[in-house]
């Protein structure tokens, strides 16, 4: 298994896991209630569940790996700097930038796949 497989693999099942979470976990609910954002709760898990299944279609067609990695890493930007905004410690802010490098990474590579695939 490639390291880009992997990684798509490890960004699309968190991905899934926390956007499911936020229908089980009222916890998930209250984080957006105290970022001041719960109307953007749930088009932020549609986002996110988007994202997840376009990382899976991209590993077969680039180009979705690109845009869906792309969309990811920027939700996480926003959230990264909500979080930042509200003063939450780096322990609390560090998925978000995790996972914000993990898909620039991502689309980096898809982006190098795609030209690979033009030549």
């Amino acid at each position: 298994m490639s390291v880009i497989v992997l990684f798509t693999l490890v960004s699309s099942f968190s991905f899934f896991a926390y956007a499911f979470s936020y229908f089980k976990a009222p916890y998930m609910k209250n984080e957006f209630k105290r970022f001041g954002l719960e109307k953007l709760g749930l088009i932020t898990v549609i986002l996110e569940i988007l994202g997840a299944l376009g990382l899976l279609v991209g590993l077969k067609f680039y180009l979705f790996l690109a845009i869906s990695s792309l969309g990811l890493a920027l939700l996480m930007l926003v959230g990264l700097t909500v979080r930042i905004k509200l003063k939450d410690s780096v322990w609390v802010s560090l998925p978000a930038f995790f996972y914000m490098i993990l898909n620039t990474y991502i689309f980096w590579m898809s982006i190098n796949l795609i030209r690979i695939e033009e030549t």
